[in-house]
């Protein structure tokens, strides 16, 4: 491990699972499952990303010695249960989705760096850390992946990552970078959702 980086608090990580259990609940809700199929839902969508990356960089599963991630998503799947139909849920799963994103892709990186991987390869597991959990949200759901529709989405796991590798590499403290590469991507992903803000699309010549 990388001691001149130090370890993520718990708390921090505990905040971030629990933002995306949130959503994973809140997508069981919009098709009215019963409260196990909530907690199922919270639980995967919170540790999905996570789990891959700690198995790609060759790390413990976080959350296999643990049991806390699993309360946090049986909390937020009781909180969605009493909660969701005074919501818009929805507008909910968006933003709460855009915080976890980006909150998530610079705690990945952060892992993977204390890790000793490659800076470049640290930024890809932030990414991977912040989309893959709403990909099984998704899945779970039978709903067609946010990364099928063409939003700023990944691009802002991307820039949360990049910009906190890239201010570690600058000298700035591990909680300023994270900090700044945490608001950096939910603003982009924030932006995006309001103003509807896509990247180009793939344009073929046509064929004839």
């Amino acid at each position: 491990m990388n001691a001149a980086l130090p370890a993520i608090p718990p708390v921090l990580d505990y905040l971030s699972v629990a933002v995306f259990a949130l959503t994973g609940a809140l997508a069981a809700a919009r098709d009215r499952h019963d409260i196990v199929t909530f907690w199922f839902f919270a639980v995967v969508t919170g540790i999905g990303g996570g789990t891959l990356r700690d198995l790609l960089i060759g790390a413990p599963v976080f959350w296999i010695g643990d049991p806390t991630y699993l309360g946090i998503g049986l909390l937020a799947a009781i909180a969605v249960w009493f909660t969701a139909e005074h919501l818009e849920r929805q507008a909910a799963l968006n933003w709460l989705d855009a915080a976890g994103l980006a909150a998530y892709a610079v705690i990945g990186a952060g892992k993977a760096l204390a890790f000793g991987v490659d800076p470049i390869v640290a930024v890809a597991m932030g990414v991977i850390t912040g989309c893959f959990g709403g990909v099984l949200r998704d899945v779970l759901a039978g709903r067609a992946s946010i990364l099928l529709k063409r939003e700023i989405y990944v691009s802002a796991a991307l820039l949360a990552a990049l910009a906190f590798v890239g201010l570690l590499a600058a000298g700035a403290a591990p909680v300023w970078a994270g900090a700044s590469g945490a608001v950096a991507g939910f603003a982009l992903r924030a932006a995006a959702m309001v103003w509807k803000l896509a990247l180009p699309g793939f344009k073929a010549k046509e064929e004839g």
